[in-house]
């Protein structure tokens, strides 16, 4: 069985509650010795996070979670020694020893819900447009958490990406690294093909598509059955519950 890439909001998680069925689909998944990982272009949480999340939940997690959080983190520790971060205020203390709000070597961009303002945007321009780095931990267009439909960060970061001239150092889905980095945590190569099953037919499908991967989407997060006809991408399978996706799991095994 080729392993198995799984987002978090939308598909394992729907608001606050774990999905319908998510225990089965872990047992199945733990029972048929498949490997996976949760993928996840959260900017709220880490991969322990997460874990935390689900035993909350009375839900062992048997599989590793990294989140688009975790990835930028691990980037940044790596490339520079001072950097911005705009983030929630209680992951802020992970980037201990390297803020620096003055002149940054970077500023990397999470999610702080609505506190977006003319004032962030034009000082987050201003320090890319005089020479430092833009790291978006991804670049989402809009999310869907309890219900609502909420713009997201990529819009910010497509303005100051317009306005500065410069791309942003993209860490979280679409990028191919961030899948690349899910399968090594597994110990399995990208070559060789994954399943990554996602509610954005973006980020999700189309991204995992575009490396050689087969995308199941599954209809109860931000993506709304029927596919809008507008859409040309085209999943390698389409679900309504984590229940559908076992099925389509054993037909492939």
């Amino acid at each position: 069985m080729k392993p198995l890439l799984i987002d978090l909001d939308g598909v394992l998680k729907i608001g606050d509650s774990p999905a319908p069925d998510v225990k089965e689909f872990l047992d199945f998944i733990q029972q048929n010795k498949i490997p996976a990982c949760i993928l996840s272009n959260s900017t709220l949480r880490t991969g322990e996070l997460v874990r935390e999340f689900f035993i909350s939940q009375g839900i062992e997690l048997s599989i590793p979670a990294i989140t688009a959080f975790d990835a930028a983190l691990s980037f940044v520790k790596k490339n520079y020694k001072k950097v911005q971060v705009y983030c929630r205020d209680y992951l802020v203390h992970h980037f201990e020893g390297m803020i620096d709000t003055e002149n940054p070597e970077a500023v990397v961009i999470g999610d702080i819900e609505d506190k977006w303002n003319y004032l962030i945007i034009n000082d987050i321009f201003k320090k890319v447009f005089a020479g430092a780095d833009l790291v978006a931990m991804h670049k989402n267009k809009y999310w869907n958490p309890h219900g609502e439909l909420l713009i997201d960060a990529g819009a910010f970061i497509h303005g100051i990406e317009f306005a500065s001239g410069k791309e942003a150092i993209l860490i979280g889905k679409p990028s191919p690294h961030y899948f690349k980095a899910a399968l090594e945590k597994i110990n399995c190569k990208i070559e060789n093909g994954f399943y990554m099953i996602g509610d954005d037919i973006e980020n999700d499908i189309k991204a995992a598509q575009d490396i050689g991967g087969k995308g199941i989407l599954i209809y109860t997060g931000k993506t709304k059955f029927p596919l809008d006809k507008s859409i040309n991408i085209k999943p390698d399978f389409e679900t309504h519950s984590l229940k559908e996706v076992i099925s389509i799991l054993r037909q492939e095994l």
